[in-house]
């Protein structure tokens, strides 16, 4: 799983820096006078109509593009850095809880099987042992303790199902703070274009639209790409967060059923 982290890192890297060299040089020559903005005015009223001129993918492309240009590339940068680092923890943990559900009822039905019927606690064992998941495991950590009597195979399961809850919320900090973190990388974006735009009165020593235009846009759109990655990051934290409680669920009720197993092998003794 961290291979695939740094693969989809570095990946993201790559295709990302691409196109921020294209946005830097743009943003570069733009002049901070009242004449330069209504140049950059003229120039996105073209480029729009040249965008709505293409097909669907390179017109979003380019929209983004140019929105990208006019957001300020370093801020614009910290916003997709925070959301390409989020998406890449997100999707290892979707991998990893893809991997961890299995078919817990068919799980059970064989141990069960192998523990009542042909009294073979090494076949339950190894069942358990060459499924993947968290509920195997703790089935394991159960059945291995099962010779120290019911009771000490009761606190293994409990203690070891902790420990696979807490290896499905591994990464979880990471996820969060990217959350938190894209929409206040926006709001300094706000925070800096409002400055510019200050700065720029302060300059030209005249309030007038022309003037503010450029700072205000910055400002509103590093809002509004931090507010965005932030979504996104959310909804796969909540759809993360919501796979973890259905197998900490069938964590909890395939434990029962194993310990109601226990009990009838110690009944039938």
């Amino acid at each position: 799983m961290k291979k695939f982290i740094a693969l989809f890192t570095l990946l993201s890297f790559l295709s990302f820096g691409i196109f921020a060299q294209e946005a830097v040089v743009p943003a570069q020559g733009q002049e901070e006078t009242v004449v330069a903005d209504s140049a950059a005015v003229a120039e996105d009223v073209v480029a729009e109509e040249a965008v709505a001129e293409e097909g669907p993918v390179g017109g979003i492309y380019k929209s983004l593009k140019i929105k990208f240009i006019e957001g300020s590339a370093g801020f614009m940068s910290c916003v997709a850095l925070a959301l390409v680092l989020g998406l890449a923890f997100c999707i290892e943990r979707i991998l990893y809880l893809n991997m961890s559900s299995i078919d817990v009822k068919a799980l059970l039905a064989k141990v069960e099987k192998a523990l009542l019927e042909e009294k073979d606690v090494e076949k339950a064992m190894n069942i358990c042992k060459n499924t993947r998941g968290p509920v195997a495991s703790i089935f394991y950590q159960g059945i291995s303790r099962l010779d120290q009597g019911v009771e000490v195979a009761e606190k293994s399961i409990i203690s070891y199902g902790g420990v696979q809850t807490g290896l499905m919320e591994r990464n979880f900090p990471w996820i969060s703070l990217f959350i938190a973190i894209s929409p206040s990388l926006g709001f300094l974006g706000t925070v800096i274009g409002m400055i510019q735009a200050f700065d720029k009165i302060q300059q030209v020593g005249d309030i007038s639209p022309m003037v503010v235009a450029g700072g205000m846009k910055v400002a509103l759109i590093t809002t509004v790409f931090g507010l965005i990655s932030a979504m996104i990051l959310q909804i796969f934290f909540n759809y993360i967060m919501s796979k973890v409680d259905a197998i900490v669920g069938d964590m909890e009720d395939s434990s029962i059923s194993l310990l109601d197993i226990f009990a009838k092998m110690e009944v039938s003794k």
